[in-house]
């Protein structure tokens, strides 16, 4: 019997869990965004944790801080300091948005970055948007940012009560959930904080076999 679908939005107190945590528990959530051309989002199939002393965290030199132990905020990292529940959206390789959900309490600089979603509403849209086949809709951040018109106008917006909205979804039982190391990184390449749903197409990689 399959779960319904709540469509409650996931409170601030949700991202205040262990980042690592929030990353698996974000697995069969809504991703929901309404614009003037409508509205689109799908489920979370896969996510990945960022930790302020994680190299590969956009916030890790600045929460180090200066030779003063000064945190240094940036316009890019600004949105990372909290509080919870707030979306951080970057722009990188030229031509891709990423959305990250901000997790920890206000100054601490974690988020968890949404990989890959299965289309739930608004498919026709975000075929427009994206002009490619179906199954690639959404199978990767840069993919799904487009899909659903991620902009960093959405950067700050918070996730619980605008336009930008994370929902409860259909949480999935751990047998569909797998662990696996992040995806495009060089440093801490190692860490396996990368969670996805184990018999959904629209992961972006899978490890491979063997």
């Amino acid at each position: 019997m399959v779960a319904p679908v709540d469509l409650t939005p996931l409170p601030p107190e949700f991202y205040l869990q262990d980042t690592i945590q929030v990353a698996r528990a974000l697995i069969g959530r809504i991703l929901v965004r309404e614009s003037p051309e409508g509205v689109a989002g799908g489920f979370i199939v896969e996510a990945e944790a960022y930790l302020r002393d994680d190299p590969a965290c956009h916030a890790f030199l600045a929460a180090r801080g200066d030779c003063q132990g000064r945190v240094r905020i940036t316009k890019r990292n600004r949105a990372m300091f909290g509080p919870p529940g707030t979306s951080y959206v970057y722009f990188t390789y030229g031509n891709h948005y990423l959305f990250n959900a901000v997790c920890q309490p206000p100054g601490v600089p974690e988020a968890v970055l949404v990989r890959a979603l299965e289309p739930w509403t608004g498919s026709e849209l975000m075929a427009r948007r994206r002009q490619r086949p179906y199954r690639q809709l959404t199978n990767g951040p840069g993919r799904l940012a487009q899909a659903l018109g991620i902009t960093l106008a959405d950067n700050g917006a918070q996730l619980w009560r605008s336009h930008l909205r994370i929902l409860a979804g259909r949480p999935l039982p751990p047998q569909l959930i797998r662990q696996a190391t992040r995806i495009g990184i060089r440093q801490a390449a190692d860490k396996p904080w990368r969670y996805y749903q184990v018999d959904s197409p629209w992961v972006s990689v899978r490890p491979r076999a063997g």
